[in-house]
């Protein structure tokens, strides 16, 4: 599908792996030029390459930690300058540790709240005025299915992460009709944080092999199996086109179905 993007500019945040590296790829090979994001040096070039690899735009690496402030900064006026302006931004950012209530401490709350919604507004209040220049800005958020059912010992995601949604809903109203804020709540897809989780317990002895690991991970899905990362980048390239352009304001589960919620 032609997603129609091509010489528009994204940011694409903490994405040198995982979901923001696989949304930053759908991007590229569409022909938006990318700017991509991540704290390591290494793994940020080992990304840029592997997406200007299949890239029909440009790709800039940035790096920064998205918990400091002028890091955020940086990373949107590098992209201004780079590039003239900024059509799209995609938000995303790695999960907080695990852990049951009365384990989580004040401070483990408080660098949840920094790293999953300060990133965010920091990123939005940010790219805010660059989005409503051009001809249709976009915001779409990678967050969590917690947000709709509660996960046991994820206590932060499934808290914190709704705060990101209510912000979310209202930029939709606030920004628009100039900028689109969307929601994407991925289940699990297999990334190389899934890869290192299987491969773990396949050392432990729960699994024969990786192959045992993953089929038993996509059993609780009804299509039988955990996604492919490239299909949660497809869902961020969609709603980032004029495709989309009727949708605002929405919180999508891209999850085959796991979820259990009406709603």
């Amino acid at each position: 599908m032609d997603y129609e993007i091509d010489g528009n500019t994204a940011i694409v945040a903490a994405s040198s792996s995982g979901l923001g590296k696989a949304s930053a790829k759908v991007l590229a090979s569409e022909g938006a030029n990318v700017v991509i994001n991540g704290r390591d040096e290494g793994r940020l070039d080992e990304a840029t390459e592997e997406i200007r690899a299949v890239a029909e735009g440009d790709v800039l690496p940035v790096q920064g930690d998205l918990t400091e402030a002028e890091d955020i900064t940086r990373l949107v006026d590098r992209t201004v300058d780079e590039f003239g302006g900024l059509d799209h931004l995609v938000t995303n950012a790695g999960g907080p540790p695990s852990g049951s209530f009365l384990e989580t401490d004040d401070e483990d709350w408080y660098q949840a709240f920094d790293l999953l919604v300060m990133s965010v507004v920091r990123l939005v209040r940010e790219s805010a005025p660059h989005l409503r220049e051009g001809d249709g800005g976009t915001i779409v958020t990678i967050t969590s299915r917690s947000v709709k059912e509660a996960i046991p010992s994820l206590v932060l995601s499934n808290s914190v992460r709704m705060s990101v949604i209510g912000l979310e809903k209202t930029l939709s109203k606030e920004l628009a009709p100039e900028v689109r804020a969307n929601a994407v709540l991925p289940a699990p897809h297999e990334t190389a944080r899934q890869q290192e989780l299987i491969q773990a317990a396949v050392d432990r002895g729960e699994y024969e092999s990786y192959e045992a690991g993953l089929e038993t991970k996509g059993e609780i899905n009804p299509l039988g199996r955990i996604g492919d990362p490239m299909e949660l980048g497809d869902v961020v390239a969609y709603l980032s086109s004029e495709h989309s352009s009727f949708l605002n304001g929405v919180a999508i589960p891209v999850d085959g179905g796991q979820g259990a919620s009406n709603l």
